[in-house]
């Protein structure tokens, strides 16, 4: 607020709580023309301690959209010894509901049998919007049902691409296609994933908007320094060990470019099944002093890979935007990759080396980007500046804002016409997911009744960080601690988790 302080006109009123003679007119003005703050609940079965393209997703949105004076929470399912409710830095609050994962840190199928909770949940926290993530994550699909169910506004954002032959991608698209049969707005983060969405869901392309991912650059610097002297060349490859992300690619290209330059070394991190292919290639062909295998890099040691190598190798066999690269450029690497999905949207032609997705073409790739050299610092550092002008969580966070506007206006439908939309489902799923719809409203009244909206404790509010009632757009200027002491914290935690329970 500003104070009444004649000379220092910027100082705070001595009450620090803008309840002054002077402040009190001015906060109310304020209030009367700036938009009403959200309350945003976040929804996926990728949540931290998982390292992975949408978790850093979710948690970097949520950041800057907490810094936008919103206030967010997740829901995720737990994850080893993280149990019920957790407050991640800036306040951000995270639900770590007793949801079993059995593959891939998914949940089971449950439909209707933690409806109960989530209800608890959104109602505690007084969530205008629900927001989804990922396809493959069974959680977010059905907080987003009970929630449209509830009356809630429904969001969902799609991060991978899927095919159409096989018989999982089949069974997820039809699975997509009920879910988000009655969501009010999809986000893809490219053109190439939304064209996928609208096609695999049956969607109107009018309620898909394309919001790219980005990147923190102030952690991913550039420090030549960190490579090795000449004339050894580092190529890094950072990224999940499966099948999805082309290691068996990996795999033929290792050999084939150590052989034709002895003077190129592997730097490998992460883990996953394909791991042991990677092992056996390193024992049959003797590179243990040429490939040097991290396991898995959390992600505030990534940059720490990425500054010791040259060149950054991405052989995805399907990508809808991998932050990876762009994470790579940041620092200042050349990067070479596949050209799958919405890859050649990410980076102009000058920082990125396309190649199809085969061993031979992905080789050719990688040896034109080793014989054009090392790069100098100087093209290091302008790298990381372009990068710097084209993506930020900032950006993303308020164009986000402006699809949450855009639902919060748009009219909420009737039961009718609700049930009658999942008959476009197909001939006879679409009887079924009417049938689930009914159930699932039909169990919402049931549970109004059970336990009363009265019944139900609001969570308590942390205090205002500093600098978020204006929304301000450098997260350097946010404070990094709230006004709670440890034990109030501990208070909070403890109420909160005896409701999970």
């Amino acid at each position: 607020c500003i104070g009444s302080d004649p000379v220092l006109p910027w100082r705070r009123c001595a009450s620090a709580t803008d309840d002054c003679d002077v402040c009190r007119p001015r906060r109310l003005a304020r209030m009367e023309t700036e938009p009403r703050k959200l309350r945003i609940c976040m929804v996926s079965d990728f949540f931290h301690p998982g390292m992975g393209g949408v978790e850093m997703h979710i948690y970097q949105l949520s950041e800057c959209l907490l810094q936008r004076g919103h206030k967010v929470v997740v829901i995720t399912h737990f994850r080893g010894r993280r149990h019920g409710v957790r407050y991640m830095s800036n306040g951000l609050k995270v639900y770590y509901l007793p949801f079993l994962p059995f593959h891939d840190n998914v949940t089971l199928p449950n439909f209707f049998v933690f409806f109960p909770l989530v209800r608890k949940v959104l109602i505690r926290e007084r969530i205008d919007i629900v927001h989804g993530h990922q396809a493959t994550s069974n959680l977010a699909h059905e907080c987003l049902f009970h929630a449209k169910t509830m009356g809630f506004k429904t969001v969902y954002t799609d991060h991978s691409l899927f095919g159409f032959a096989d018989a999982a991608c089949i069974h997820v698209n039809k699975l997509l296609k009920f879910f988000l049969t009655n969501v009010d707005h999809e986000i893809c983060v490219s053109h190439t994933n939304k064209e996928n969405l609208v096609l695999r869901a049956a969607l109107a392309p009018g309620g898909v908007s394309v919001i790219p991912n980005a990147v923190n650059t102030s952690r991913f610097l550039p420090d030549p320094s960190r490579r090795p002297s000449r004339p050894t060349i580092n190529v890094v490859v950072v990224s999940r060990l499966t099948y999805r992300k082309g290691i068996d690619l990996l795999v033929d290209a290792v050999p084939a470019i150590c052989h034709r330059y002895p003077f190129v070394n592997w730097i490998i991190g992460g883990n996953g099944p394909k791991r042991l292919l990677l092992e056996e290639m390193i024992e049959r062909e003797r590179l243990h002093d040429r490939v040097e295998l991290l396991g898995g890099v959390p992600h505030d040691s990534v940059r720490d890979v990425l500054v010791r190598g040259h060149i950054f190798l991405n052989t995805s066999l399907t990508e809808a935007f991998c932050i990876a690269i762009v994470e790579a450029v940041a620092c200042g690497l050349r990067v070479v990759s596949t050209d799958v999905g919405g890859v050649p949207e990410v980076l102009p032609a000058h920082m990125l080396r396309l190649a199809p997705p085969n061993s031979q073409a992905i080789i050719e790739a990688l040896s034109a980007a080793v014989d054009a050299g090392v790069a100098p610092q100087e093209e290091a550092m302008r790298f990381h500046e372009e990068v710097r002008h084209m993506y930020s969580w900032h950006d993303v966070a308020a164009r986000t804002e402006r699809v949450y506007r855009r639902v919060t206006t748009m009219p909420n439908a009737g039961l009718r016409s609700r049930l009658l939309r999942f008959l476009h489902v197909g001939p006879v799923s679409g009887k079924i997911c009417v049938l689930m719809a009914a159930f699932d409203t039909l169990l919402w009244w049931l549970l109004e009744w059970l336990q009363p909206l009265s019944d139900i404790e609001i969570a308590a509010e942390l205090p205002r960080f500093p600098g978020t009632a204006d929304a301000g757009t450098n997260l350097g200027k946010f404070g990094a601690a709230c006004d709670l002491t440890a034990e109030q914290m501990l208070q909070l935690a403890a109420v909160d988790a005896r409701m999970v329970r």
